[in-house]
């Protein structure tokens, strides 16, 4: 068995979910190798958790979700919940070898689904101690451009990172965001203004996603004015969308266009009322990921990105938005992709993707990538 396996899998039982004697934690795998869910059960059972694992296959979720009935959904949903509600940590590997497996499911069956099986998300994210990431496939090296060895590098690169050195650096950042009312972001095509006044922030540094790399918050609902357009492409229910800019007024989407697929854009906005006003504000700076490469639990922590997001806020950053979506759109701020600022309260905080105030640097590649010197030479 590759030792990074073992790595990998102590990192997500001990640091990520930090398993306790006694507790009952569902590795929920999707094409993923069985090598590294027999690593996750081995490591479980170190901490003295009780594994439970739940195999799946996106060609065969395809075929049950093509056609599907709202009995179906309905039943699905009811064990699947039932299952969830006796876990105490939830580990996802999410694998596939077709980026666009679900790209003929009707919109209509998408939501449907969305809306029966929202019951489980929400105890999942609420109540378990959860960590989810996508699992390194030729498909994947293929979004990134790369040989398959070489984005296999990579991942357990991304994945294995010292996360704990971005504690510091996060803890600034919470506090700078949560003594702020005004947010400006300016760069191509945008121009963008709204408050995230009393709403909290919280760090992401390896314990719910990985890779991670982020502080998120939420924009007051109805604050947000102006322009903003998005650089990085993005798939989402199967539909690869580029260069998509919305219109803002009263933090309402009012106009949504898109290089292709507009249509199917304003469809998902129109998904319910809440899909058309923002639910999370989020900066990425995992120092690793440089590149978009249409998979969001990687493009969100783009190093000098930052993310608005159409639909559903979490608990922890709530600003009253309610949606059965939750699109992660990204912009990328480095010179390379076009550049931009983002100021706090009419404070300069970050410029072309670095971070300007001495506190916040600690979150810039140059200290996250720095090897620590061993203490026998301090």
């Amino acid at each position: 068995m590759d030792t990074r396996y073992h790595q990998l899998a102590e990192l997500l039982t001990g640091f990520s979910t930090k398993l306790q004697p006694g507790e009952n934690v569902l590795i929920d795998a999707i094409d993923v190798p069985d090598d590294i869910v027999i690593a996750l059960i081995r490591a479980a059972r170190a901490h003295g958790a009780t594994p439970q694992v739940n195999l799946q296959h996106t060609r065969i979720n395809r075929a049950l979700l093509h056609g599907s009935t709202h009995a179906q959904h309905t039943l699905t949903a009811g064990t699947e919940l039932a299952r969830m509600k006796k876990m105490h940590a939830y580990i996802a590997l999410r694998g596939g070898n077709n980026i666009f497996e679900n790209s003929d499911i009707p919109p209509a069956t998408t939501q449907a689904n969305a809306r029966a099986t929202r019951p489980t998300l929400d105890h999942r994210v609420k109540k378990t101690k959860w960590v989810v990431l996508r699992w390194p496939t030729p498909a994947m090296a293929q979004q990134a451009r790369m040989s398959t060895e070489a984005f296999e590098d990579f991942y357990f690169r991304v994945c294995t990172l010292d996360y704990a050195r971005m504690t510091p650096g996060m803890a600034a950042l919470k506090a700078a965001l949560e003594r702020t009312d005004q947010v400006h972001i300016t760069g191509p095509g945008t121009d963008l203004r709204f408050s995230v006044k009393n709403i909290p922030a919280n760090p992401c540094g390896g314990h719910r996603n990985i890779p991670d790399g982020e502080v998120y918050t939420a924009p007051v609902r109805t604050s947000i004015e102006g322009t903003l357009q998005y650089n990085t492409p993005t798939l989402y229910q199967g539909i690869p969308f580029n260069n998509i800019r919305l219109q803002f007024h009263h933090g309402r989407i009012t106009n949504a266009t898109a290089d292709t697929n507009t249509e199917r854009l304003n469809a998902i906005l129109d998904t319910d009322p809440g899909a058309r006003y923002i639910g999370e504000f989020a900066l990425g700076f995992n120092p690793h990921i440089l590149h978009p490469m249409q998979d969001i639990l990687f493009d969100e922590k783009i190093a000098g990105s930052f993310h608005l997001t159409p639909g559903q806020c979490y608990d922890e950053a709530n600003n009253g938005n309610k949606s059965t979506i939750h699109w992660d759109l990204v912009c990328i701020q480095r010179p390379e992709h076009g550049g931009g600022e983002i100021h706090f309260d009419n404070k300069l905080i970050r410029k072309d993707g670095l971070f300007i105030p001495k506190a916040l640097q600690q979150l810039n590649p140059t200290h996250l990538l720095k090897t620590p010197v061993p203490k026998s030479r301090r």
